[in-house]
């Protein structure tokens, strides 16, 4: 008997199913976040319900025991994102991560110029996803093919945002909010508007504040859930019979 095998027979049934909202640090994917939870506190199914990239902070959505479930339901749900985009400074990953590709001089553009652009960019819109990214083409990761150098045509996909507004500009970076529907690459909006503007742009920052009807604010750090145990960490799930109701 393999010893993952082992490992998974010592593990008690989860006393509880529902969800628990993490504020994730930056560097730390999505699933090192599973991971870590799964282990530490010996749970039998955890999930999340929507992907947050490394470079990304704030919102990952856990779903634990049953909670599982409702991987559609917390998925579907509009997104809610903060960050800054650095104006002229483009890179093949669409943010501050990857390989830089050009850098250009953006210290002629306005704050006037960069409202205009932004408008392309608000209500049903197409987006060509980045290859840097989960989607899979034949079974493959993006980021796989990415990796080894190759790049393949992807079709535009079709989202919808509902509000994008500067909220600083400090050239070259321009601080935004965006709510839109879930697929969005809010990377590659940054792409976009600064391909737009003339001097490319990537992503600097990103951090999700929303999902669905659930909130930054009720979100637990790394440090305060790890401090817990598998009694104590129940006070700060919301339980599957809650968020249903």
């Amino acid at each position: 008997m393999s010893s993952h095998r082992r490992s998974r027979q010592k593990r008690e049934p989860d006393p509880f199913d529902g969800i628990l909202l993490v504020d994730k640090p930056t560097e730390w994917t999505s699933h090192d976040v599973v991971a870590k939870i799964r282990n530490h506190f010996k749970f039998n199914k955890v999930g999340h319900g929507g992907t947050l990239d490394p470079l990304a902070t704030g919102l990952l959505v856990l779903l634990i025991g049953k909670g599982t479930k409702l991987s559609d339901r917390i998925m579907g749900g509009d997104k809610i994102y903060e960050g800054t985009i650095h104006l002229g400074v483009t890179t093949h990953s669409q943010d501050r991560d990857g390989e830089i590709l050009s850098e250009k001089d953006a210290s002629h553009i306005t704050q006037d110029q960069v409202e205009s652009a932004i408008e392309n960019y608000r209500g049903d819109i197409e987006q060509i996803p980045p290859m840097v990214s989960a989607i899979k083409k034949d079974g493959v990761a993006l980021y796989k093919l990415a990796r080894k150098g190759i790049e393949i045509k992807r079709e535009p996909r079709k989202i919808h945002v509902y509000s994008f507004e500067i909220t600083h500009f400090e050239n070259p970076f321009i601080k935004f909010r965006v709510k839109s529907t879930k697929g969005t690459y809010v990377r590659t909006l940054a792409h976009d508007l600064g391909n737009d503007l003339g001097v490319g742009a990537s992503l600097y920052d990103l951090r999700r504040t929303g999902s669905g009807p659930l909130e930054i604010s009720k979100a637990h750090t790394m440090e305060e859930i790890l401090k817990c145990d598998r009694d104590s960490i129940e006070q700060k799930m919301i339980l599957l019979s809650d968020m249903i109701a």
